[in-house]
Order: structure tokens, then sequence, then C-alpha cells
């Protein structure tokens, strides 16, 4: 069997890399749920409020301006079913003030889907002393969680969108000497970095919810042709198209774990997992590090008290 067709083979659930959002959320009525998706307005962030819309949720659209997110919400047909919100991930003003919006609409919230996110940016940037990729695609979004923790529903999911890159770190898995990028910096494992971060961060949050009814995992999408892709350069750029259609899913089969995970019935009880191809998968030793995550949870609070002014 060929290196291809093994990777498409289904998972214990019937489902598995060749599986598209639609496939995993067919014959499911999402009425009266309440879905809120960082990142809606392209790649997979898109295609999953397209299709959890579809099945009748309703959706909090979060894009860095509500422009995007209102554009993203009538490029779907979704514009009845969504209340488009202004986050941008790396301003915690913003952030702050999205959580503030939704607490004042009131609306409980049954999914939270981190799915925002940048990649490997080929120069260091920094805000609030600290990296852009570990800021925005993990600071930003453990402040949005805080903030709305009041407003999750009894059963809610949290989806953590990671990646396998989180295979791909510092010495350590998080230097927490090196946040800044100050003492080096390499656009792949700065990337792998915050992606570690957001698996930890799940797991610890998981561990924190036990016994409330709510669940935190986890995910790796695949390796997809999006945007996300726009910072490679010229020659990896090249590599990523010649093999796009052997290796790289679509767009529709990269939004299926993350949508699995949010609504299928068969992953209500699971909580502090990683999945991949829409099943459970194993992640890296630092992956799976309660230490490792109490640390970077501490860390956290700490860098959220600071960019926040302390504030709750």
């Amino acid at each position: 069997m060929s290196l291809v067709a093994k990777l498409k083979r289904p998972g214990p659930n019937g489902f598995g890399y060749g599986s598209t959002a639609e496939d995993v959320t067919r014959g499911l009525d999402l009425s009266g749920r309440t879905i809120l998706i960082t990142g809606c307005n392209s790649g997979i962030g898109q295609e999953s409020f397209r299709v959890l819309a579809a099945r009748g949720a309703h959706i909090i659209a979060a894009a860095r301006t509500v422009e995007k997110a209102e554009r993203a919400a009538a490029e779907v047909g979704a514009r009845d079913q969504a209340t488009p919100v202004a986050c941008e991930l790396s301003d915690p003003e913003s952030v702050e003030a999205c959580a503030r919006t939704l607490t004042g609409v009131g609306r409980p919230i049954d999914v939270l889907m981190l799915n925002a996110g940048i990649m490997a940016l080929p120069k260091v940037q920094t805000t609030h002393g600290l990296e852009l990729q570990f800021f925005t695609n993990h600071i930003g979004h453990a402040l949005l969680t805080d903030r709305l923790m009041g407003l999750l529903s009894d059963e809610a999911r949290v989806v953590v969108l990671s990646s396998t890159a989180h295979q791909r770190t510092p010495k350590g898995g998080i230097d927490f000497q090196n946040l800044d990028g100050s003492r080096g910096y390499d656009a792949w494992k700065f990337y792998g970095q915050s992606k570690l971060a957001n698996l930890l961060y799940a797991r610890e949050l998981a561990r924190r919810l036990e016994g409330t009814g709510k669940t935190v995992n986890a995910v790796h999408p695949g390796v997809i042709k999006t945007g996300l892709a726009r910072h490679l350069n010229p020659f990896a750029a090249g590599l990523f198209a010649a093999f796009s259609p052997l290796l790289l899913k679509s767009v529709p089969q990269g939004a299926a774990t993350q949508c699995y995970v949010a609504v299928h019935p068969e992953a209500a009880e699971i909580s502090g997992a990683y999945f991949a191809d829409c099943n459970p998968a194993e992640s890296s030793a630092h992956g799976r590090d309660p230490v490792l995550a109490r640390q970077l949870w501490d860390e956290t609070e700490r860098i959220l008290n600071r960019v926040t002014g302390g504030g709750g």
C-alpha cells in the first residue's frame, strides 16, 4: 500500500485524512447552538463557518476587523446566522473589547473554536515584548478564552488549533528565556513553539475544567495550502505547490478535524486530547508534559496580567 493510501485510510470512527467538514457534520442539526470562530474570514476558519452555519448553528464570526467578518458572512451565505465581531489577537485591547461586546450580548457560547493564527514569519517581529507568533497564536487566544469563560455553556467545547509543527521547537519545547526572539530566531521553530503552546494550553485548561462538563481539545488540521503559506521563501513555496496534489489537504479536508471535535456526538466526552485526521493522535513528548503545561500556564497568567494591567 502506498504512503498516500495509508494516510487516507479512515480511522476507528470512520473518518480520516480524506474526510471533509461536510462529511463529519452530515446529518447533524446544530440549530440553537452558538459557535465562535476566530479567523473566520479565510482558509479552514471560513470553511468551518460555512459548514457549521449550513448545519444550523449561529456563528460568532471573529476576524481582525468587523468588515472582514461581515464579508465572510456574506461570502458563505450566513448573514442572518452570524454575529460579526472584531478580534485582533495581537492587540489585547481589541481582544478585551470583543469579549466585552459578547458579554453584553449575553449569548451562551457552545463552541469556542480558536482557529486563527500566523505562520513562519521570515523575520522576528514583536509585540508587547514577545515574539509575534507566540503572542498571536497563544497569548491572544488565552486572553479571549479567559474573558469568555463565564459565557461558556455547561457542555461547551473549546477547540484549539495546534499543528504537527509542535514537534519542531527550541530546546526544551518552550524557551521561556527567549520569548521575544532576541537571543536567536528561527521562523519554523518559533512557529512550532507557538503551536506547542496551543497544545499545552489545551491540555492544562482541560485539566482545570475536569468535572465541569466542558471539554478542551487540540487539533492538527493537516498540511493545507492556505494563506498561511504566504511567508514561505520562493524555493519552499515551489515545493509546497509541487506536492499540493499528492500530500496536502484541501481546505474542506483541513476543516474536518476541528469541526468533528467541535460538534460530533462521539467527541462529546473526550477532553485533553490531541486530534489529527478526526481521530485522537499521539503528540510529541513535550506535548504530553504536564509540568511544562503548568509552567506555560503560570507564565501565560503573568503575561496576561502585564499586558492587560491586571484587569479581569
